[in-house]
């Protein structure tokens, strides 16, 4: 039993979303983002609750609409067939699914009885004309999420595999929710979210004890709370069907359909689905107010829900709409309709701030801003091992899951291919069916897995010299945003004083990084070997699979030892030597700047068996470095 509604406190964004895609369920879903128990699940799952009754045939396995069913559907296309009232579905997609459980397969036991062309529809058939509920939806793998765009982007599933050749309606409402702390999603999957909305919990503790009182009364007796709000749940429903009723009748002026393409405009959105949401989701909010006109506050409202996760941003700039801003395009809109076609003011330029300045002593901490990256190509770092292509850079052969591309007969398959190995039965024998160990075949599937990309920055007080940390700052940016657009895992290592300190653990939020970096502060002594012990246990304890890449930012100035009278250096280049016999592939970037030079930054990725890069190098017009690096294969 779901937790009533009308009984979640606050959030009142959160469930204006809901009910909108409630209203129309074209808008293309809501996305809801925020931190761990804030009711995100909750109130998706307690949508379902209140929703309107929708027709359908009883074990209608491709929730047709009757009147119009599915060609493939022996139960709808019975004239016999009689529809009657039905909830809503709401479909739950797990992250470990399969494809075939999401697309369709073939329904072996039909095909065993002789049925052609039997399909057994998967989970996009069942959530036809209800909801798709995905939670942690940016954890998807990357062959769901191509699935899922291509069924969004044609409201139809179309299954072409093991001699199929099916196609169903599949048009749903998605819902998904998602925490930061695991990463963004794909810019295309998020595209497709009408809605997104940003939540968290409450800060007055008379909403947090409320809260927690009702969810005590709940959990002691689900059904007999649900029953002392059945009068709120009652009115929800009443006028979620009234506002369905009323929605075809909203009438949006053409003064306030060139508001919505200048907000559009102003805030930088380069995707016109962003127009076509916001006309809907302003109907839906007149429509959910019982108004037949769209007024400018609903397009204000609508304007919050579509624009924070569209609006063009920077790489590691937090989604988001400045709402201060948005009042006053909203008012000057009011004031002077004939001014939404001219061009908003110019931005202003972020200069950068000047690198004069004498070299600190190094037991003084400072704050170094991060060098503009506009000058600092993007650094493509292309993992080669020695029998295939790993990480989200490429594509990984024999995955345990992932799109299929092929069969291959095998006498003890640990993924069946249904499809090979029923119709190698049929060939073998066709008077006499019968499937023997000869027929099975195995499914070659190929999946995509992220790389790590471990930063170790030196933060010494030698990188204060010359202002030298705003642009090692600069070179790690630009490579987090390399790791962003390829959906890596980063994790980041600053030594500074006496010891290293693990920043990040491996994460695929580089939202955490980037700041983690921005606000790392500079001084103290090099303790370069504590760095590299440090490195060489995160990547020992990483997740398995995942392609390690050492990206190290030092000019390898080492005078702090492991142990008492050791020697730095010494130490550093034997734990160097170590990461080399693991086979880590590295890549070193010198931060060594000024006339006389040591040059360990250079011995040191010899011993790496890396490249070595300067940071004179870094910021040249024409860089493009490429890493192979070869794995351990054994």
């Amino acid at each position: 039993m779901n937790f009533p509604f009308s009984a979640i406190v606050g959030q009142e964004q959160l469930k204006t979303a809901l009910l909108l895609c409630a209203v129309d369920p074209t808008l293309g879903g809501v996305l809801i983002r925020g931190d761990k128990g804030t009711a995100k699940s909750t109130a998706a799952r307690a949508l379902t609750d209140i929703l309107p009754l929708i027709e359908r045939i009883a074990g209608c396995a491709f929730n047709c609409s009757p009147g119009t069913p599915c060609e493939h559907c022996a139960i709808c296309c019975d004239a016999s067939a009689t529809a009657q009232a039905a909830t809503v579905p709401f479909v739950t997609l797990p992250l470990g699914a399969t494809e075939d459980r999401v697309l369709g397969s073939l329904d072996l036991e039909r095909a065993l009885q002789g049925v052609r062309r039997a399909f057994q529809p998967g989970l996009l058939a069942a959530a036809h004309r209800g909801i798709l509920y995905i939670d942690e939806v940016n954890l998807l793998p990357d062959h769901l999420v191509d699935v899922l765009l291509d069924v969004a982007a044609m409201g139809v599933n179309s299954v072409q595999r093991e001699g199929l050749s099916i196609t169903h309606p599949a048009r749903f409402t998605l819902i998904g929710t998602m925490n930061l702390e695991e990463g963004d999603l794909r810019p295309q999957l998020l595209d497709r979210f009408g809605l997104m909305v940003e939540v968290t919990a409450p800060r007055e503790k008379t909403l947090r004890a409320e809260v927690v009182r009702r969810r005590i009364a709940f959990e002691a007796d689900p059904a007999g709370y649900a029953i002392t709000w059945d009068r709120q749940q009652d009115a929800l429903r009443h006028q979620l069907a009234s506002a369905q009723r009323r929605l075809p009748e909203v009438v949006l002026d053409d003064a306030l359909l060139d508001l919505i393409s200048h907000l559009c405009c102003e805030f930088d959105v380069a995707s016109l689905r962003a127009d076509i949401v916001m006309h809907k989701a302003s109907r839906a909010l007149a429509a959910l107010e019982e108004r037949q006109r769209v007024t400018p506050e609903d397009v204000r409202g609508a304007a919050e829900l579509v624009l924070p996760h569209r609006r063009r941003r920077k790489p590691f700039e937090q989604p988001g709409l400045d709402r201060a801003r948005l009042d006053e395009l909203m008012q000057q809109a009011v004031r002077q309709p004939e001014r939404n076609d001219e061009s908003g003011a110019a931005p202003q330029e972020e200069g950068a701030e000047s690198a004069a300045g004498d070299a600190e002593q190094e037991d003084k901490q400072q704050v170094f801003a991060a060098a503009s990256t506009a000058t600092v190509r993007r650094i493509a770092v292309d993992t080669t091992p020695a029998r295939s292509m790993a990480g989200r850079r490429s594509e990984a052969l024999d995955a345990p899951r992932g799109r299929v591309v092929r069969a291959v007969p095998h006498d003890n398959p640990s993924s069946l291919a249904v499809g090979a190995t029923l119709r190698s039965a049929a060939l073998r024998n066709p008077a006499e069916f019968q499937v023997s160990k000869s027929d099975l075949h195995q499914q070659i599937r190929v999946s995509k897995s992220a790389n790590l990309i471990l930063l170790v920055v030196d933060a010494s007080g030698s990188m204060a010299a010359q202002r030298r940390m705003e642009a090692v700052k600069g070179a790690v940016l630009a490579l987090l945003t390399d790791a962003y657009q390829r959906r890596d895992a980063v994790a980041v290592i600053a030594f500074r004083g006496e010891a290293a300190a693990l920043l990040l653990a491996p994460t695929r939020s580089v939202d955490r990084a980037e700041q983690g970096l921005r606000e790392l502060p500079t001084g103290g002594r090099t303790p370069l070997p504590h760095a590299l012990q440090l490195a060489l246990q995160t990547l020992q304890q990483a997740e398995a699979g995942a392609s390690p890449l050492l990206v190290l930012l030092t000019d390898g100035k080492a005078n702090v030892a492991l142990s008492d009278g050791g020697d730095p250096w010494r130490e550093t280049l034997a734990l160097a030597e170590l990461l080399a016999g693991r086979s880590v592939p590295a890549l070193v970037l010198d931060t060594e700047s000024g006339y006389l030079r040591l040059g360990r930054a250079g011995q040191l990725a010899q011993a790496l068996g890396a490249e070595c890069l300067t940071l004179e190098q870094l910021s040249a017009e024409n860089l493009a470095l490429t890493i192979r690096a070869r794995l351990n294969t054994a």
